[in-house]
């Protein structure tokens, strides 16, 4: 059996680390300076408004607030607010998101499918014009229609011409 004194002890000890974890959790506290320069304190995190240089103090373990701002939306659009005792989000507000981010991906979908058809485009022209180039450069007889339907062969003035024209698309085009 243990004596009563060392009972009375055990329990003063006891009830002295309890109040110490209480003050230390008392302790985490906010501090910072609103719009008009006065400093505050309070156990829960400043405003949303509250610029991040203006936060004096924070909460052992609490990091600094990281806002991400997407490109794909523009700065004038409405933002929920950021507070962390805010409710979570509704089922209408999560349906919401889900239906811009299904739009955003299948807009950057259509982007990605008219690049590809562009960049597919460019090689079949550059193809096109090394083809024309050699025929050109190989001295190949080359004609074509008149206004009036009547074939004409180019002449070497003309094919010359067409030599420079021709390795001016190549090497604008052919990268």
């Amino acid at each position: 059996m243990i004596p009563s004194s060392r009972k009375s002890l055990a329990c003063r000890s006891l009830l002295a680390l309890l109040l110490l974890g209480i003050a230390g959790s008392a302790m985490a506290q906010w501090k910072w300076r609103d719009a008009t320069g006065k400093v505050l304190y309070s156990d829960l995190p400043p405003p949303a408004g509250i610029p991040e240089k203006d936060v004096l103090q924070r909460p052992p373990g609490q990091r600094q607030q990281v806002i991400v701002r997407s490109t794909d939306v523009p700065a004038s659009a409405p933002r929920p607010p950021a507070s962390p005792t805010s409710a979570p989000p509704s089922k209408a507000e999560l349906e919401q998101q889900a239906k811009q981010k299904a739009e955003q991906e299948q807009q950057l979908k259509r982007q990605k499918e008219e690049e590809r058809k562009v960049a597919e485009q460019r090689a079949e022209n550059c193809k096109r014009a090394n083809n024309n180039l050699r025929a050109l450069e190989e001295g190949i007889r080359i004609s074509r229609r008149n206004e009036a339907g009547e074939t004409v062969y180019l002449d070497e003035k003309q094919r010359a011409e067409e030599v420079a024209r021709t390795r001016n698309i190549v090497s604008n085009d052919c990268r």
